[in-house]
């Protein structure tokens, strides 16, 4: 696989066709949030991808057609990291506990993912000023996170844990617009942000809304 500096190590001749073009794929993921970063979407060339990737120029269209099908199969890939992610988070919680577990996950992934998550915010951001196949998942996905968690107020409520004043749809909103706002800020000036008081900020203020909800 790629080594930190770039540097791909040898695959073994005993890898089948399905593991070889597995690592393909994942080398070329990497090499492409690599340009993103640095370069942004706009730049970022399909034969760069494939060079950096270890592969021949013409790989990287041969596999994705187009940048913009490497952009969707990208998002993809970070969904499914994040659902991944998510689950070990929430896992057999509920109400209350659950909103608890996924702002932990949400503060985690700041460190254990930070090069896919920078890359795919910045994909998403540059995507929103055209009619796109990613602006239209990034739009189901606002509607999946919001449900999640108007479902897991609801439960709070039926809990006991949560005030029953409180409005399980618009809290859905400042929530996700608390988190989308907070990535913002940190791929424009990571350094202008101190995660841990920020979040246990965060979940302060988010523990005494949902507790004392204003009737």
């Amino acid at each position: 696989m790629a080594g930190k500096n770039g540097v791909i190590e040898s695959v073994g001749v005993s890898s089948t066709q399905a593991e070889r073009s597995a690592l393909s794929d994942k080398r070329m993921y990497e090499a492409a949030v690599y340009f993103i970063n640095e370069r942004g979407t706009a730049k970022t060339t399909l034969k760069d991808i494939g060079e950096r990737a270890g592969y021949s120029r013409g790989l990287a269209s041969y596999r994705f057609g187009s940048k913009d099908g490497l952009w969707i199969e990208l998002f993809n890939k970070f969904d499914e990291l994040w659902k991944s992610h998510l689950s070990n988070y929430v896992a057999g919680k509920r109400g209350l506990k659950a909103i608890v577990a996924a702002l932990h996950a949400q503060r985690d992934i700041f460190d254990q993912q930070p090069d896919y998550l920078r890359a795919m915010y910045i994909l998403w951001y540059e995507s929103l000023g055209e009619e796109s196949d990613i602006r239209g998942k990034l739009a189901r996905h606002h509607q999946i996170y919001q449900r999640d968690l108007v479902r897991w107020v609801k439960q709070g409520v039926e809990d006991g844990d949560i005030d029953a004043g409180v409005s399980a749809k618009y809290f859905a909103i400042s929530y996700c617009s608390t988190m989308f706002g907070t990535i913002y800020q940190w791929v424009v000036a990571a350094e202008a942000i101190e995660m841990d008081p920020l979040f246990s900020f965060l979940e302060d203020t988010i523990l005494a809304s949902l507790k004392s909800a204003r009737h």
